[in-house]
């Protein structure tokens, strides 16, 4: 009976792990435009993300670059934050801040960051041109509300995000668990 529960509960993450998205960045779209230049940035960060955060293990999770860094769980929930507010705006939504809840275990934050990304590439991939310039960056702080343009998406949570999932990148390869070979983000696949 253990041993087909450990084989079940086995399947069932990869079977998790599978239907994350980010796994590859999909073919180009045929022009360039604003919406697909925004959507191909969160679509790098997906994919950046997916792999830096494949396979981390516990210790990796604890990992902090001195005693008074942010470990990579923290890092991690920081990210979540940052694609909560690419999400929102995608929605022209605000985003409440403090955050108001993120997933304990780290599968589901891992899972709900990526799914917050894909969402936002579908939202932002069906907004036109011309209708691009009316989506705002939205904060809630404590009923307080401010707003900043689209560009500051850009500049702020998708830049900051990149960031820090580098880190996560380095925090891993410090606790002796690198990103696994063959991930090629320059062509957005792994060989």
């Amino acid at each position: 009976m253990r041993l087909f529960l450990i084989l079940f509960f086995s399947f069932n993450l990869s079977l998790m792990a599978q239907d994350l998205p980010f796994r590859s960045i999909p073919e180009a779209p045929p022009q360039m435009t604003a919406e697909n230049l925004l959507v191909r940035m969160i679509q790098g960060l997906g994919f950046r993300y997916y792999w830096a955060t494949e396979g981390l293990r516990t210790e990796d999770l604890a990992y902090k670059p001195s005693a008074t860094g942010q470990s990579s769980r923290e890092t991690l929930e920081h990210l979540y934050g940052l694609t909560e507010v690419i999400l929102n705006t995608s929605k022209n939504k605000p985003s409440v801040r403090p955050v108001p809840s993120i997933p304990e275990d780290f599968e589901t934050l891992r899972s709900k960051t990526l799914h917050q990304l894909q969402d936002a590439v579908i939202n932002f991939q069906s907004i036109k041109t011309e209708d691009l310039a009316m989506q705002k960056v939205i904060f809630d702080r404590g009923g307080k509300r401010s707003e900043f343009p689209l560009w500051n998406l850009i500049n702020g949570p998708i830049s900051d995000a990149l960031y820090h999932t580098g880190q996560v990148v380095s925090f891993r390869r410090s606790s002796g668990n690198p990103i696994p070979k063959g991930v090629n983000v320059f062509l957005g696949l792994k060989n």
